[in-house]
Order: structure tokens, then C-alpha cells, then sequence
């Protein structure tokens, strides 16, 4: 039963990796066709400044272009656009 079971794990961790560098050759090629690798958009960003008596206040900074992949994971410093486009507001807290 173990082996079976670490047999699974093997071949779940290889398709992982295989899907990964899959992600990154399809990025590779969108890089150098120049065809839409890279996406942005507007992140709002917010000091998040702990007050006494578990009170927070919220400092508005303003908002700022961020890049991201056309991908499925991380790639190149930047998160993916799907990622990115469901968190459009940063909370720094202090």
C-alpha cells in the first residue's frame, strides 16, 4: 500500500513540474513572438496602521501600474494576470 502510495506522489509531483515548464516555454515564446506576454493593471494601495484597543486605520497611498504574466504561474518576478486581477487592492501594514 505504501508503494502505491508514494508511486501517486511521484507522478503527481512530475506532472507539477511538467505543467510548470510547460507554462514556461509558452511564456518563452510569447516573449520573443511579443505577443502578449505581459498584462497590468491598477493595484490601490493602503497603510494598514495598528491603533491602541485592536483599532486599525487606513491610510490611502494612491495607485500604482502592476505588470503581470499571461500565465499560469509565476514567472520572471511577476505574478500572473489572473492572480493580479483578483487583488486589486495592497494592504501594508505597519
Amino acid at each position: 500500500m505504501k508503494s502505491k502510495l508514494f508511486q501517486g506522489l511521484l507522478y503527481l509531483m512530475a506532472l507539477a513540474i511538467l505543467v510548470y515548464a510547460a507554462d514556461f516555454v509558452v511564456m518563452k515564446f510569447r516573449i520573443a513572438k511579443g505577443s502578449g506576454a505581459y498584462g497590468a493593471f491598477t493595484v490601490r494601495s493602503y497603510y494598514a496602521i495598528a491603533k491602541k484597543a485592536n483599532k486599525v486605520e487606513y491610510d490611502y497611498i494612491g495607485t500604482e501600474q502592476e505588470t503581470c504574466t499571461h500565465s499560469l504561474f509565476p514567472h520572471f518576478g511577476f505574478n500572473p494576470c489572473w492572480y493580479v486581477s483578483r487583488h486589486t487592492e495592497r494592504r501594508i501594514e505597519i
